[in-house]
C-alpha cells in the first residue's frame, strides 16, 4: 500500500511499528469494526463515516456523512449523507470486489424504510435498494443482515435508528423475520432463514420449551473467507417492559449459528450453555471452517482466545498463557493474532489508553504494538459511545486500520504491519 507522507505520523508511546493517521482533518471519523477493512481492494481509498456529534447517541433522521480519503493524495472529502447509522458500526460501510462501489446503510426519513445504497464515490451515482446492510459476500453478489432497525432492542449502537413505533417487537419464534439476504445486481431482497427455522432446524436441537416466552432478534451475521457459509448470531431475552430496549447487560441468551449459502445445514456453532459463562466477538479464522472468540471455557470469568468448529465441535483455547481481549483476528498466515482491548479490561492500562496486541501463535509471545487513546467523556451518557479500535486487517494483510479518540475527537490510524507479518515475531 503507497499511504501518503503527508498523513501525520503518531508517536506516541513508542509504537513498534510506523502508525498514520488518516483523518487529520475530519474529526468524529471511525471505521466500521474489526472483520471488515475499510480501506478499497487496491489499498488506494478508505471509506469511513463521520458523526454529526460525539456527544449523544443518534436520533431519527439525523444525518452523518460518508468520507472518502485517498491514501495516495491525503485528501479527505465527504461523498454523501446518511439517515442509517449507529455510533458502533456506523453506516456498516461494505466495499465491494473492487474500487468501484461501496454499500452502506440508509433510511428514508419520509416513510422509515431503511435501505441499502450502492455508491460509486468517485461519481456520486446512486442505486438505493430496499433493505440493510450487515456484510457482503466476497464475491459482491449478495448481502447479508439481520433486522437492523429491531438491533437497538438488544444493543445500542450497531442497527439504525428510527422512531420507536417504528420498531417491531419478535414475541416468540418469528417466521416472518430472522436473517435476510440482497441481491446486488437486482435488489431483490428475501429472508434465508427466520428465527423459527433455526429453533426447528439447527443442530444439536435447540430446547423450544425453554424459550417459548421471550423475544429473539437477529444480529452479527458473516461470510466466510470463502463465502460458502455464513455465522449467524441471535440473542434472547424475557421481559414484562412495554418497550424493551438496550438490553445487553440483563441477561441475554447468545446463539451463534452457521449454515450454507442457501440456509441449509444449520449448525450451533456456540450456545448460551457455553456463553452465559462470557464471552464476545466471534469471527471466522481464515480456513473458513473454525471460529475464533473471547470465551470463559470454565466458570472462573477468565476470558480465553478461543476456537471452535463451524459445527460446535472442537472447542477448545488458541493459546493458553494469553488472555482474551476485545476483538481478536487471526491473520491468513496462521501464526500470527491482533486484538484491541475494552478500555475496562485487564489488560487495558487503567488510563484511558489501551494496547493493540500482537500475538504469534505458536511460540506464545505477545506485544503491544500500538497504545492508543479510546477515553471519550460521552461513554458517561451511555456506553455506545465509546471508542473500540477494531483492529482490521487491510486487503495486503500488511497493515492494521483501527479507532482512537485522540485530540478529542475520533480519528482512524493505519499501522504498517510489514516488518512484523510473515516473520517468527
Amino acid at each position: 500500500m503507497n499511504i501518503s507522507k503527508d498523513f501525520p505520523t503518531y508517536t506516541d508511546f513508542n509504537p513498534l511499528v510506523p502508525v498514520r493517521c488518516i483523518t487529520p482533518h475530519t474529526d468524529g471519523c471511525f471505521h466500521r469494526f474489526f472483520d471488515t477493512s475499510p480501506i478499497s481492494p487496491s489499498g488506494r481509498y478508505a471509506a469511513l463515516l463521520q458523526l454529526p456529534q460525539e456527544q449523544r447517541l443518534p436520533e431519527p433522521g439525523e444525518a452523518a456523512h460518508i468520507v472518502l480519503v485517498d491514501l495516495h493524495t491525503a485528501e479527505e472529502r465527504i461523498v454523501s449523507p446518511t439517515y442509517g447509522w449507529e455510533t458502533q458500526l456506523g453506516a456498516n460501510i461494505n466495499w465491494g470486489p473492487d474500487d468501484e462501489f461501496i454499500y452502506y446503510n440508509d433510511v428514508d426519513p419520509e416513510t422509515w424504510q431503511e435501505l441499502c445504497v450502492r455508491l460509486n464515490p468517485h461519481t456520486g451515482d446512486k442505486k438505493i435498494m430496499k433493505g440493510s446492510i450487515y456484510k457482503i459476500s466476497p464475491d459482491g453478489k449478495t448481502i447479508i443482515s439481520a433486522c437492523t432497525k429491531r438491533m437497538r432492542r438488544t444493543q445500542y449502537g450497531y442497527g439504525i435508528v428510527v422512531p420507536d413505533e417504528h420498531v417491531p417487537r419478535n414475541y416468540g419464534f418469528r417466521d416472518d423475520d430472522g436473517l435476510y439476504t440482497l441481491d446486488t445486481e437486482t435488489g431483490e431482497r428475501k429472508l434465508l432463514v427466520s428465527i423459527q427455522d433455526v429453533f426447528d432446524r439447527a443442530e444439536p436441537t435447540i430446547d423450544k420449551e425453554m424459550y417459548k416466552h421471550g423475544e429473539c432478534y437477529g444480529f452479527h451475521c458473516k461470510f466466510n473467507p470463502q463465502g460458502d457459509r455464513i455465522l449467524f448470531t441471535m440473542r434472547w431475552f424475557h421481559t414484562d417492559e412495554q418497550q424493551p430496549w438496550n438490553k445487553i447487560a440483563e441477561g441475554l441468551r447468545f446463539w451463534v449459528v452457521t449454515m450454507n449459502t442457501d440456509g441449509r445445514d444449520i449448525r450451533v456453532a456456540v450456545g448460551p450453555e457455553q456463553w452465559k459463562k462470557g464471552g464476545h466477538h466471534i469471527n471466522w479464522f481464515p480456513d473458513g471452517q473454525r471460529l475464533s472468540m473471547n470465551l470463559c471455557l470454565d466458570d472462573d470469568k477468565q476470558l480465553s482466545l478461543v476456537q471452535v468448529d463451524a459445527n460446535g465441535s472442537n472447542m477448545k483455547k488458541i493459546i493458553d498463557n494469553i488472555p482474551g481481549s476485545g476483538h481478536p483476528t487471526v491473520h491468513p498466515n496462521g501464526l500470527h493474532m491482533v486484538t484491541d482491548s475494552y478500555e475496562q479490561e485487564k489488560v487495558a492500562f487503567g488510563d484511558g489508553t489501551v494496547p493493540l496486541r500482537f500475538i504469534n501463535l505458536q511460540s506464545g509471545r505477545g506485544a503491544t504494538i500500538v497504545r492508543i487513546p479510546v477515553a471519550n467523556p460521552g461513554t458517561k451518557v451511555t456506553n455506545a459511545l465509546r471508542v473500540d479500535p477494531h483492529p482490521a486487517w487491510t486487503p495486503d494483510f500488511k497493515h492494521l486500520v483501527f479507532n482512537g479518540f485522540v485530540g478529542g475527537t475520533r480519528r482512524v490510524f493505519i499501522a504498517d504491519m510489514s516488518g512484523l507479518v510473515g516473520t517468527d515475531f
